[in-house]
């Protein structure tokens, strides 16, 4: 492990570098050395584990967000981070969510590299991974990376991932289009990386599942965080449940709406695939391939969400139960997310800014306090357990991203102050309390680290 706390050559050593670090407050100044102290505590030999208390392994959707913090200290990291997440792709394009370290014992995390047995399934890759996906914010990440420190080893890098993320794309346009109308579907709660949010609990309360099946397992995530604060034993059964019965289908994603227990349309995953189509066609234009496909690809995917995830009656978007055949009602912050599409059309993007700044989210350019991921109002609102209320550093930056693309400057600016008073009160948490701002979860979290850098850093 390698000490990231002294600067390197180049790589500045404050917010912004050069004069515009003189200008900076001297607390982003310590923030900045915390973050990139943070990232360096977790660096592995090509990847960054998400902390080194819960999370021993290679995650997907943090190692795309880590990627963006490193551009700003060590960009050679940040490419290293994505090729090593990539080279983990499987065959048909899936970039599973999880790369197992094999020099980590196989107990150290559950669901571990036994439970999924990806070995066993033909197309995967040498390494152990899981047969589940997140969100694909690769592309954005690789292109902001790019922005942050471009260079003609950046270029290399954009042109080496390119293909692989073209690949993504395709999986996820193809096998998970199981509705039919131009959508991916997540098969598992654990595919949107809001695992155990409201938004699942309708189509989740379908899926049998007893406690008992816990028997033959031990959760580690109750040994670093309190119960209270982490998904019930219900909900871990059902996981398993649901993991258990992809896994028996070889996770083939073949008739999925009829033999699978789970199978949800999420606002912020196909956000995410729209705002990677753009990211894609931006990379292509770098590269010297042709961007005509993926702006193509983008605004298919924009009208898709608009069409099948906005609800009218309710002012904001929702995930689509495609096994009950409609939307589930809980008021999320996934319901914010589809601003990163900056084509989203203007009567969407003024009731997201409504649905935002209402007591439920409480967006503003002064806010009094941070942006919860659930409903405050909700009589199901917990500002301690995981999704279910508390704040997260990487879904502020997607929602601030999408008002910097729809011109909300100052809401944007508003956003970016509470996520640095969040650091600056409670260091590089896995996520905070949404009323007073205490840390909670995993302590030095690498994707509020590589964030804090890059909010910072503007």
């Amino acid at each position: 492990m390698v000490n990231q706390t002294a600067p390197s050559a180049g790589s500045g050593t404050a917010p912004g570098g050069g004069a515009a670090a003189g200008a900076a407050p001297a607390a982003h100044g310590r923030l900045w050395r915390l973050a990139r102290a943070t990232l360096g505590g977790n660096w592995e030999h090509d990847h960054t584990v998400p902390s080194r208390t819960l999370y021993p392994h290679q995650w997907s959707w943090d190692s795309a967000f880590i990627a963006i913090g490193w551009a700003h200290v060590r960009p050679e990291r940040a490419w290293s981070e994505l090729t090593s997440l990539f080279r983990a792709q499987w065959r048909d394009g899936r970039v599973p969510h999880i790369v197992f370290n094999p020099a980590v014992p196989g107990g150290a995390y559950f669901p571990g590299p036994g439970f999924w047995a990806s070995e066993t399934i033909e197309g995967t890759p040498p390494v152990a991974t899981s047969g589940l996906v997140q969100p694909p914010v690769h592309a954005l990440a690789a292109w902001c990376a790019y922005r942050r420190a471009p260079s003609e080893r950046a270029r290399a890098g954009l042109r080496r991932l390119y293909p692989r993320l073209v690949a993504q794309q395709r999986y996820l346009a193809t096998h998970r289009d199981v509705g039919g109308g131009g959508l991916a579907s997540i098969v598992h709660p654990w595919e949107s990386g809001l695992d155990n949010s409201p938004a699942w609990d309708a189509p989740m309360s379908a899926v049998p599942a007893d406690t008992a099946v816990l028997r033959a397992y031990r959760r580690r995530d109750t040994v670093h965080a309190a119960p209270a604060h982490r998904p019930t034993d219900l909900d871990y059964a059902r996981y398993v449940a649901i993991v258990t019965a992809y896994r028996a289908g070889g996770y083939r994603d073949e008739a999925l709406a009829d033999r699978h227990p789970f199978v949800v349309e999420c606002p912020l995953f196909n956000a995410a695939r729209g705002a990677a189509e753009r990211a894609l066609a931006r990379i292509a234009g770098e590269i010297g391939a042709d961007p005509a496909p993926h702006r193509n690809r983008a605004a298919r995917i924009t009208e898709a969400v608009v069409t099948r995830l906005y609800d009218p009656a309710s002012g904001t978007f929702h995930p689509r139960d495609l096994r009950a055949g409609r939307l589930t009602p809980a008021r999320t912050v996934l319901g914010l997310t589809p601003l990163i599409l900056p084509d989203l059309p203007a009567r969407q993007v003024e009731a997201a800014l409504v649905e935002a700044g209402s007591a439920r989210f409480g967006l503003a350019t002064r806010m009094a306090r941070p942006l919860p991921s659930h409903d405050r109002t909700a009589t199901d609102f917990e500002p301690l357990r995981y999704w279910r209320g508390p704040s997260w550093m990487n879904i502020s930056w997607l929602v601030r991203h999408g008002l910097l693309a729809h011109g909300q400057d100052r809401l944007a600016a508003g956003l970016r102050a509470s996520m640095i008073e969040l650091a600056g009160t409670a260091g590089c948490h896995e996520y905070f309390h949404p009323d007073t701002g205490a840390g909670l979860g995993s302590p030095a979290f690498s994707w509020t680290a590589a964030l804090l850098l890059d909010v910072l850093a503007d």
